[in-house]
């Protein structure tokens, strides 16, 4: 008991680090007998993928259902944030890519994957995932779906009685508490997940795409210190980074690990409660970030566009490049609805440059080889600034109401509050 209690007394953010410095011993020293933690690693993502869909859909629901007319949401703010910031991402990847072009040895392996055809076809398939049927939805976690299902239903029960808004209230609110459960083991998980990682995935395949793994990394590195707290620094007018910092440290490392946004749905919204944002507003806004704010995803089509068209020599104009980051954030915004993520959405911004298919899908093999630290760090990115963006939107907002906002001391005070909590 006293060791639990002193394990409870430590942060959430330092449980994870422990669990990660033992995975990466144990991966090290015992690999075959450390194989069987595996297990931890796979139960805390699975719980994490079956608890959000059905969070998301009651939380939207319940806050629909208890929004009060008249009453103002950051909605439009935070999907203009999330579209600049996705627009800015795959800019930033264009000029990076011609300040260090990248030469990549192409190579067979994704032939049998199907990539969709143009940007009409993955925008189609975004549509009809919206009205894809609800129980399938869910089952399927497909988050457009769910979320237009979630207003909808909300939308219809507004005239509702008390008894039932208050039992959809109180339904959110159970799930909510499973999820801080679920959270509490992440320690666990991450050391199961960083054991599988370790032992079953070799670094000797990455060592051949060194250089287009640095121009990936460094371009989400430079997105993630740089433009996004630029961004947050223009609408708030104050120091970015305690929040840009307490974002990557808590959902970013999070996401890091799971490589999966959906799984880290869960995380964002405890964040977002720890940093005493609208319930209303992040109900909604974190579950779209997951599905169109996706800034990584825009790094890497554009990247490994690229670095096809530097390797097969063909020259790049000042239109194009742009025409580039425009389809570059289109195509990710409508990732989610692409089976294989943003590497399938490749063959599409390829063809911007006339390069055949078949080439295209040895580009998308070449990213399938570096899509363990690609993948991890695409999704780190796109999930922390989901948070980051949406609390962005509200502290805007409360300067404009006239409040005193320090986000600097609202930091310090939730990493105060959490000891106290877990003591």
């Amino acid at each position: 008991m006293k060791v639990l209690k002193m394990w409870n007394q430590i942060s959430l953010v330092k449980q994870i680090a422990i669990g990660l410095i033992v995975g990466i011993i144990l991966a090290v020293t015992i690999p075959e007998a450390a194989k069987s933690l595996t297990i931890f690693g796979t139960l805390f993502i699975s719980s994490l993928k079956a608890v959000a869909p059905i969070l998301v859909f009651f939380l939207v629901m319940a806050s629909i259902v208890q929004h009060k007319k008249g009453q103002q949401t950051n909605m439009k703010s935070i999907i203009f944030l999330y579209l600049l910031g996705t627009f800015l991402a795959g800019a930033i990847a264009v000029i990076v890519s011609f300040l260090f072009p990248v030469n990549i040895r192409l190579t067979e392996g994704a032939e049998q994957l199907a990539a969709p055809g143009n940007t009409v076809e993955v925008l189609q398939k975004l549509v009809l995932n919206m009205v894809d049927n609800p129980v399938n939805a869910l089952i399927q976690a497909n988050y457009i779906g769910i979320l237009t299902w979630a207003i909808v239903l909300g939308i219809a029960l507004k005239n509702a009685s008390d008894t039932t808004k208050t039992f959809i209230s109180n339904f959110s609110d159970a799930i909510a508490k499973m999820v801080g459960w679920v959270i509490k083991l992440a320690p666990l998980g991450i050391m199961g997940i960083v054991i599988g990682s370790v032992t079953e995935n070799g670094l000797s395949s990455l060592l051949d795409y060194g250089n287009l793994l640095l121009v990936l990394i460094g371009t989400m590195l430079v997105v993630a210190l740089i433009v996004n707290p630029l961004i947050v620094f223009i609408n708030v007018r104050q120091n970015p980074y305690p929040l840009v910092f307490k974002c990557i440290r808590e959902s970013g490392i999070t996401a890091f690990f799971t490589r999966s946004s959906a799984a880290n749905i869960p995380v964002n919204m405890e964040l977002c409660k720890k940093l005493d944002l609208d319930k209303e507003t992040y109900g909604i806004s974190i579950p779209l970030g997951a599905t169109i704010n996706m800034a990584g995803a825009a790094i890497t089509i554009s990247v490994l566009t690229l670095a096809a068209v530097h390797t097969l020599g063909i020259p790049v104009d000042l239109l194009t490049a742009i025409i580039l980051s425009v389809l570059a954030a289109v195509c990710a915004c409508g990732a989610s609805g692409v089976a294989g993520g943003s590497l399938l959405l490749i063959p599409l911004a390829c063809s911007l440059f006339g390069i055949p298919n078949d080439i295209a899908m040895q580009v998308v093999a070449a990213g399938v080889l570096v899509s363990v630290l690609q993948d991890s760090f695409e999704t780190a990115l796109n999930s922390s600034t989901d948070v980051l963006f949406t609390a962005t939107a509200e502290y805007r907002k409360r300067l404009k109401e006239g409040e005193t906002l320090s986000i600097n001391r609202q930091s310090m005070n939730e990493d105060v509050s959490e000891k106290v909590v877990n003591g």
